[in-house]
C-alpha cells in the first residue's frame, strides 16, 4: 500500500461513493484523505461514511484522514412569479427585502447584511458570475442596479459580492450544529467556508477546541487580501478556485494559486488545490488534456494535496478519476524539472533548532546513501517541517497518537505509522528501522536518518539526529545508550 508519490489526493464522498466496497476501492486507487461535504447529506449519512472509513483504516492498518467541509453562508435571491426572467444589458434591476415574488424589474434578496455593506459602484454577480450588475444606488433595504452582463435569472440563484467584506460570520447556525457533530464524530480536519478574515478562523478554532485541525478555504477576494493573517491562524489552507474564480477575473487565479502554495510551504502548513481539477471525468472515463495539465501544475508548484469533488462524489467514474490523478502525480514527480522547481522554491532556513535539524536531515539524506528520513512526533510539527524541505527521500512519521498520524495524511510526502510510547532514543531508532523495513522503504543493508526530541514525549523539542543502520542487531551493538 506504499504510495509512489509525495503529493496527497483528497477524494470527496457522495452518492457515487457511499459504501465500503467503493470507498475502499478509492483508497486503494490512491485517495489519502476523504472529504465529507456538509452541504449534502444528513448527519446519519455522514456518520455512516465516517464509520466505513474507520473500518477500512482498521482493516488495512493504515491511517486515513477525514476532512469535514462546512457549508458556510449561502447568499441566494428569492423566487420569481414565472420562475425566471431575462435580464438585458443596460436595463435596470432592483434587489430588495420585499418578499413578494419577483418579476423583470426586481426580486427579493433576503440578506440585509448585503445592503448594509454595499456602496454605489459595487458589483453583484448572479448564477456563478454569468450575470453581472453594477450598483447605482443603495440603501438599508434595496439596491438599484444596471445590468452589465445579462442572462437568465431564476429562483434562488446564488449571489456573490466580490467588492466588499460582508458583515457575515463564516459560521451559520447550521455550520455550528455540523461542527459539533463532526468533532464529536472524530474527524481529523475541519474546512471552514466563506473565510474573509483571521477572526473567522479564530471563532471556529474556539468551537473546535482542539478536536480537529482547522483548514481555511480561500474563496473570497477579502481572504486573498488578508491571507497572511489567515494562514497564521489556520492549520492548513484550501485554494477553493470555484467561488474565487467567480469573484475574481479568471486570469488572476494562476498567480494567486502559485503565491498561496508557496506561502503555505514556507509556513510548513498543508495546502490543497481544489475545484474542477478533472471536471470532465464526472461523465467521461478520461480527462481533457487541459485538466491533466491543471493537476500537473498544482503538483509542480509543490501543493501538498490535490482534490476531487463531484468527480468522486457523484460522477460515473470515481475510481478512474482517483487513478488518473495518482498516475499524473507519479509521472510529474519522476520528471527532473519537478525536483528543480521544488529546490528553487525552498524557503530560507529558519532560526529555530528544530528547523536546523530537519534542514540538516535533508542535506544528509541527499548527499549520502540514505533511504528515508524518520521522525518521532507528538503534535506533527517535526514531520510538517521536514515536509517543508521537500526532501528527495521518503518521510516516515512515527507517533503514538492516531489523531496526529491521521492529520499528517494531508501533508506532502509524509508516510504515517502508529508507534508505541517511546522513552529512549535507542528504542526510537529501533522503531524507525522496523517501520522503514516493513514499509518497503529500506532493507537491513540500508541506512536511515532518525530525528527525535530529548526529553521524549514533550512537543516541540526536536534536537537530535542520527544516521542509523536498518539492521536491528547493529542498532543495539553500536548504540551506547
Amino acid at each position: 500500500m506504499r504510495r509512489l508519490r509525495n503529493v496527497k489526493i483528497v477524494a470527496t464522498l457522495g452518492p457515487a461513493s457511499n459504501d465500503y466496497k467503493m470507498i475502499r476501492a478509492l483508497f486503494e486507487a490512491g485517495a489519502d484523505v476523504f472529504r465529507l461535504n456538509m452541504s449534502h447529506g444528513s448527519h446519519d449519512e455522514i456518520r455512516a461514511r465516517h464509520q466505513i472509513i474507520r473500518q477500512i483504516e482498521e482493516d488495512l492498518e493504515r491511517p486515513i484522514a477525514i476532512l469535514a467541509d462546512l457549508q458556510g453562508p449561502k447568499l441566494r435571491c428569492g423566487v420569481f412569479s414565472g420562475d425566471s426572467e431575462e435580464l438585458v444589458e443596460g436595463e435596470k434591476f432592483r434587489f430588495d427585502l420585499d418578499e413578494t415574488e419577483g418579476d423583470a424589474a426586481r426580486v427579493n434578496l433576503p440578506h440585509p447584511e448585503i445592503f448594509a455593506a454595499l456602496e454605489p459602484g459595487a458589483t453583484l454577480l448572479v448564477n456563478d458570475g454569468k450575470i453581472r450588475l453594477t450598483v447605482d444606488e443603495c440603501g438599508a433595504d434595496y439596491a438599484e442596479c444596471t445590468v452589465a452582463v445579462g442572462g437568465t435569472i431564476s429562483n434562488r440563484k446564488g449571489v456573490n459580492v466580490p467588492d466588499v467584506v460582508l458583515p457575515l460570520a463564516a459560521l451559520t447556525e447550521k455550520d455550528r450544529r455540523d461542527l459539533e457533530f463532526v468533532c464529536e464524530l472524530g474527524v481529523d480536519w475541519l474546512a471552514l467556508s466563506f473565510v474573509q478574515r483571521a477572526q473567522d478562523v479564530a471563532e471556529a478554532r474556539e468551537l473546535v477546541a482542539g478536536r480537529a485541525a482547522v483548514l481555511a478555504k480561500i474563496e473570497k477576494p477579502a481572504a486573498v487580501a488578508a491571507f497572511e493573517s489567515i494562514l497564521e491562524a489556520a492549520d492548513g489552507i484550501m485554494v477553493a478556485r470555484g467561488d474565487l474564480g467567480v469573484e475574481l477575473p479568471v486570469q488572476n487565479l494562476p498567480p494567486i494559486q502559485k503565491r498561496l502554495v508557496r506561502r503555505c510551504r514556507a509556513a510548513a502548513k498543508p495546502v490543497i488545490v481544489a475545484t474542477q481539477m478533472l471536471e470532465s471525468m464526472i461523465e467521461s472515463p478520461v480527462p481533457t488534456r487541459a485538466e491533466v495539465s491543471d493537476v500537473a501544475t498544482a503538483i509542480y508548484e509543490g501543493a501538498d494535496a490535490v482534490m476531487l469533488s463531484a468527480e468522486s462524489a457523484a460522477g460515473d467514474y470515481p475510481v478512474e478519476a482517483v487513478t488518473t490523478m495518482n498516475n499524473v502525480a507519479i509521472e510529474v514527480e519522476s520528471d527532473p524539472t519537478y525536483r528543480q522547481i521544488l529546490d528553487a522554491a525552498r524557503p530560507a532556513a529558519h532560526a529555530m533548532v528544530a528547523d536546523s535539524i530537519v534542514a540538516a536531515a535533508r542535506e544528509i539524506a541527499e548527499t549520502a546513501d540514505i533511504k528515508a528520513i524518520c521522525c518521532f512526533t507528538h503534535s506533527g510539527t517535526t514531520a510538517s517541517k521536514t515536509a517543508r524541505e521537500r526532501p528527495r527521500v521518503p518521510i516516515l512519521a512515527l507517533t503514538p497518537f492516531a489523531k496526529t498520524a491521521r492529520r499528517l495524511c494531508l501533508t506532502w510526502g509524509v508516510n504515517c505509522y502508529f508507534s508505541g510510547d517511546v522513552q529512549r532514543f535507542k528504542m526510537a531508532v529501533v522503531g524507525a528501522a522496523r517501520a522503514a523495513r516493513t514499509g518497503g522503504f529500506a532493507t537491513e543493508h540500508d541506512q536511515i536518518v532518525v530525528m527525535a526530541g530529548i526529553p521524549f514525549n514533550v512537543p516541540g523539542t526536536t534536537n537530535i539526529l542520527r544516521v542509523a543502520p536498518c539492521e536491528e542487531r547493529l542498532i543495539f551493538s553500536t548504540d551506547p545508550e
